[in-house]
């Protein structure tokens, strides 16, 4: 699993993605909020396999299992930490 912090992360290494729930959503600047368990159920709705995608949240439970389980499926995915 790849791992970076936010301050390695740069708008145009891809698509940044928050995982908290919409009343914890922090947001920080060009990042976006999704549901993880929506993602899950049907990745290719979402996601493109040709775009890189940075997942985040405060603890890091669902970045890291939201990047192990889309690894598995060809996703071009990194954890991000805070």
């Amino acid at each position: 699993m790849k791992v970076i912090s936010i301050d390695e992360y740069v708008p145009s290494m891809g698509i940044l993605i928050s995982l908290e729930n919409k009343e914890d959503f922090k947001s920080i600047k060009g990042s976006i909020n999704m549901d993880i368990d929506k993602i899950l159920a049907n990745p290719s709705r979402y996601l493109d396999k040709n775009k890189t995608y940075y997942f985040y949240c405060l603890q890091g439970s669902r970045s890291r299992r939201a990047v192990q389980i889309l690894g598995v499926y060809g996703y071009k995915v990194v954890k991000v930490t805070i």
